[in-house]
């Protein structure tokens, strides 16, 4: 079975170490600064002050480092933002609650680096006209979430055999009991990279950018021939989808649509 290459790991996780080693040399720097103005005139900066250094430093930083867009904001507003709950006396145990929350509603995708993106109702109807309606066949969401997808498929095609895998406990525990009472509708908690495509007619992903390239290989390897691999909004580098499918809807999502090839012929060793 297909896993994830150790560079494709590495570009998977790069971007929270990068974002720790920012926040680190924007202490270090801010550091220096205080230590010089102490020297320099006599008194410390106010705290209100250094902690506004440190963070301009790590957005800074961030910028300098080409970290994603959304990463300025965050290194900008992270020091402030935890000086001010400070400042609020919340008990500690209600941040360690809120972590056990996130944990459990996110926690698969600080490795997998794949948000918790919902296929909204209109890409669950467009997604429908690809699948055949007197036809029994088996279709899975790799990535479901909540299971809307599913339980849509399931509800309008009857014959088919529904399922989703989805990585996050939160959203696949509740994705359960959205879905009691269906029959043709299996949803739950599991590793993308250890459920076998083989069965699948049809493979559904809402994932992210960082791992289409191993999606694809791992649907190579592992689907039949002429089996369909539909990519929600991220395509695939250097394959050529064989229909793109535009979703009325308000963020203009776009289905990529790809068909598995004949596996390459193996040269024998003789």
């Amino acid at each position: 079975m297909m896993r994830p290459t150790p560079l494709q790991r590495l570009r998977a996780i790069r971007a929270t170490p990068k974002a720790l080693l920012v926040q680190l040399l924007a202490v270090v720097v801010s550091l220096m600064v205080y230590r010089f103005t102490l020297v320099l005139v006599g008194a410390p900066l106010p705290v209100l002050a250094w902690v506004l250094l440190q963070a301009v430093v790590a957005a800074g930083l961030a910028r300098l480092l080409h970290s994603d867009r959304w990463w300025f904001w965050i290194h900008l507003g992270f020091g402030p933002g935890a000086l001010a709950a400070s400042l609020l006396h919340i008990p500690a145990l209600w941040y360690l609650a809120l972590f056990v929350v996130l944990a459990v509603v996110y926690g698969s995708h600080f490795r997998s680096q794949v948000p918790l993106f919902l296929s909204n109702d209109r890409t669950a109807q467009t997604l429908l006209g690809l699948i055949p309606d007197n036809e029994p066949m088996r279709f899975l969401d790799f990535g479901s979430g909540l299971g809307g997808v599913v339980r849509a498929v399931a509800v309008k095609r009857p014959l088919i055999d529904c399922e989703g895998v989805e990585g996050a406990l939160g959203p696949a525990m509740l994705a359960r009991l959205l879905a009691l009472g269906r029959r043709n509708c299996t949803l739950r908690w599991g590793d993308f990279w250890k459920t076998d495509l083989a069965p699948y007619d049809m493979v559904y992903a809402f994932l992210s950018p960082v791992p289409m390239p191993a999606v694809w290989d791992k649907a190579c390897r592992e689907m039949r021939e002429g089996a369909l691999l539909v990519s929600n909004s991220f395509v695939i580098p250097g394959v050529k989808p064989i229909r793109t499918v535009q979703v009325d809807d308000r963020r203009s999502t776009r289905l990529y649509v790809y068909r598995i090839p004949p596996l390459p012929k193996k040269f024998s060793t003789q």
